[in-house]
């Protein structure tokens, strides 16, 4: 009864309001699949209900820009007529309650976006948070996604070449799992995400469908809660090696002009890739439903258009060109029908065995609604942040202080991670995972390269929104000039709580507006992105949201990849430079929250004026082949950046001797581990200082040597302090955190 269907608007993801407002679409009262089809394509996963509003306020075009939001990833141009597609996506809802699934689609997923816009993936990257390793749930969910990245990344032959791990207790209940991917094309290999032409054909291909992944999108779009367990079916199961086959097929069908268009079957499944297909053509489409492959007898039209199975796309194909396309198909051993075809109605006309059993105008489902509502700071987190930490003891043993960063699950080595990845299948990767602070590829055939990364520190976002997105991007950008890359363009994943809360919307809103003057001011335009709302855990006082993690994923790329730097000392008698300001504070810096268990105090400075200086100095270094060893320092601040320094990824490691003088009446843990942007460490032969502390004046940015590489031990002076330990030691710390938890 059409009464009864409205009482029932949530569990297809609508309020009783949209409900009221699909009526009016339609004209009359939608049936159970036509109610199912607009709230999927209405919940925030697909329509970004509440956050498109927003998002308009980002930078989106560029003239390094082939390709911007809209389609299934973004494009950006590398010069010599290559072009590289990159995208981030997340799986967070299902990484919870079933982590290596949940992962492994996460990595499948993305890639099919990336080999739907005609570029072969060459690279993923991963930005994960869990809570804290103490507990046995939370080291279970850190296995199981890593085994997911793994199982997926690793069959089908693309390389996972760095990424981020992120702890704090707001995410104990709900991981984040985003994982980027890159893939490279020539300008003219571009494909686009359209039905094409009234008469063109849609073809699906790839595997079966199935009841797995069923309700997926609206499964994304709303809290996780006690029984979420019982969403185990909305997690799809993946097959990388049929994944590989549609891979391989679809670059071959491309390449032989057979295809018009293409879209990956992620989110919402068959509703839609066809439906987004024909918004951005701006036709109809009828698709018989009866013919759609299925796993299972008895599948009904709304379980086969709402399933989120993996591994399947969806094809069109002009006449006449059909019979070829499924032929070569056919080669890849891939099954591939076709359901349906293009028409000029404008509709959205589902059939089973002949009759309508679904119709709906195209433009009304792919416009959802949109919200723009009222956001209220939260008064605790202004306090917070407003906190006078002045009165704080100041540590007596910074050994052990740089000792307990170390081993922070946010600072510490990453190594028994990475080792679980592929990291050089295809043979582009210049620098392993750690090595550096960027990942950096080759592009084959040429001199450019490629470099990528994730980024975002949480508790600086929690604490000022807005500043703490410039910090993201800022950061991203910086960590690509310190490996000699230009940088280009950002995708980003906006994970954040429910946006109905006005303290949750006033995040998001001030970090979407952090995250505009950032790339503006670094021209790094957002080509393409993703947003998971919804995030929570249940506290004492009811359900709270995780801490606003807006993770900027940046592309840069490098004139010539052989001139590249790394984070690790190279030479014993290099000498360190410190480019950028030397102390740091100590407002939401790691050290405040492990030392003190405090999460206060307000995030550093930003200049982005100066921070785009800083960049360019280091960038021209590297590119100029005057410095090869150059890291940022993050977390933790100048004694965990020197540390790092001296503990390689790979190889041998090379102790150092430093002194930071009084840091101009700084507190002695404001020198040693406050937080500051726009800084540097740099490791130079002693011929090229003169010309790095020239360059650096010329610009009016700070630098200043504070010792030189070389040794057994890491010795730095600060603040009247001395930290002096073997380099075993260092490593003791650094390397434990996730020797342990992975055990």
């Amino acid at each position: 009864m059409p009464h009864d269907l409205r009482s029932q608007a949530a569990s297809f993801g609508l309020s009783p309001d949209e409900f009221d407002g699909v009526v009016g679409a339609l004209g009359r009262q939608p049936n159970a699949l036509e109610a199912a089809m607009f709230g999927a394509l209405w919940s925030e996963h697909c329509g970004y209900k509440n956050s498109r509003a927003l998002l308009r306020r980002l930078p989106t075009t560029g003239p390094q820009v082939l390709q911007g939001p809209g389609e299934n990833a973004g494009v950006v141009d590398i010069g010599e007529g290559w072009g590289v597609a990159f995208k981030m996506e997340s799986h967070n809802h299902p990484s919870a309650v079933e982590p290596v699934q949940g992962a492994a689609t996460g990595v499948g997923g993305i890639l099919r976006d990336i080999f739907a816009m005609g570029a072969r993936p060459f690279a993923t990257l991963n930005a994960l948070r869990f809570g804290e390793f103490d507990t046995a749930r939370n080291r279970y969910l850190l296995s199981g996604v890593v085994q997911g990245i793994a199982l997926y990344g690793n069959a089908i032959g693309v390389p996972t070449v760095g990424g981020e791990i992120e702890t704090n207790a707001c995410y104990t209940e709900n991981p984040l799992v985003n994982v980027m991917a890159l893939g490279l094309l020539r300008h003219e290999e571009l494909q686009t995400g359209t039905v094409g032409a009234v008469g063109n054909s849609l073809l699906y291909v790839g595997s079966k469908t199935g009841r797995d992944g069923l309700g997926g999108a609206v499964f994304a779009s709303a809290d996780l809660s006690s029984a979420s367990g019982a969403d185990r079916p909305a997690v799809q199961v993946g097959d990388p090696f049929m994944e590989k086959l549609l891979l391989e097929a679809c670059l071959e069908a491309y390449a032989a002009g057979l295809v018009a268009g293409v879209q990956d079957m992620g989110a919402a499944g068959l509703t839609s890739s066809v439906g987004e297909m024909a918004h951005r053509a701006g036709l109809g489409v009828d698709l018989h439903v009866d013919k759609v492959p299925t796993r299972e007898a008895g599948m009904a039209p709304l379980e086969i258009m709402l399933s989120e199975s993996q591994e399947r796309m969806v094809l069109t194909a002009a006449p006449g060109k059909e019979e070829a396309l499924v032929r070569l198909l056919a080669k890849w051993e891939l099954e591939a029908v076709e359901v349906g075809c293009v028409v000029d109605h404008g509709r959205f006309r589902v059939f089973e065995n002949g009759a309508v059993v679904a119709d709906m105008p195209v433009p009304a489902l792919n416009e959802p609604p949109e919200y723009v509502r009222e956001g209220v700071e939260d008064p605790r987190i202004r306090s917070a942040r407003e906190r006078d930490l002045g009165g704080l003891p100041v540590p007596a043993d910074p050994t052990g202080v740089l000792l307990k960063l170390l081993a922070s699950p946010t600072i510490a080595s990453k190594r028994p991670v990475y080792e679980q990845f592929d990291q050089q299948v295809m043979t582009n990767t210049v620098v392993l995972p750690g090595a550096a602070d960027a990942a950096v590829m080759r592009v084959k055939g040429s001199r450019l390269g490629v470099a990528a990364t994730v980024d975002c520190n949480s508790r600086y976002v929690y604490l000022d929104p807005e500043l703490g997105a410039m910090h993201a991007v800022a950061e991203a950008a910086r960590n690509l000039s310190c490996v000699g890359a230009r940088p280009l363009a950002v995708t980003d994943n906006l994970n954040f709580g429910n946006p109905l809360n006005p303290g949750v919307y006033y995040q998001l809103e001030r970090a979407v507006d952090g995250l505009a003057r950032a790339c503006l001011e670094l021209d790094t335009p957002v080509i393409g992105g993703n947003v998971s709302l919804y995030n929570e855990f249940s506290t004492q006082g009811g359900r709270q949201a995780i801490h606003p993690t807006p993770t900027v994923g940046m592309v840069g790329v490098l004139r010539d990849v052989g001139r590249h730097a790394g984070s690790a000392l190279r030479r014993s008698g290099d000498v360190l430079l410190v480019v950028g300001p030397l102390a740091g504070s100590l407002g939401a810096s790691e050290y405040l929250w492990r030392l003190h268990g405090l999460e206060a105090g307000r995030p550093p400075e930003l200049d982005l004026a100066a921070e785009a200086k800083v960049q360019a100095v280091v960038r021209g270094l590297v590119e100029d082949g005057l410095c090869d060893t150059a890291h940022d320092t993050s977390q933790g601040g100048l004694a965990v950046a020197l540390a790092e320094m001296c503990l390689p990824a790979t190889g041998a490691a090379l102790g150092l001797t430093a002194d930071l003088g009084d840091g101009a009446g700084a507190r002695l843990d404001e020198l040693l581990f406050g937080e500051a942007a726009s800084r540097v460490v740099l490791a130079l032969r002693p011929s090229a200082v003169e010309e790095a502390l020239a360059r650096c004046s010329a610009v009016g940015v700070a630098a200043r040597e504070v010792g030189h590489a070389g040794g057994d031990r890491f010795t730095l002076r600060g603040g009247g302090a001395v930290i002096d330990c073997a380099l075993e030691e260092l490593r003791g710390s650094y390397e434990a955190t996730y020797e342990m938890a992975l055990r």
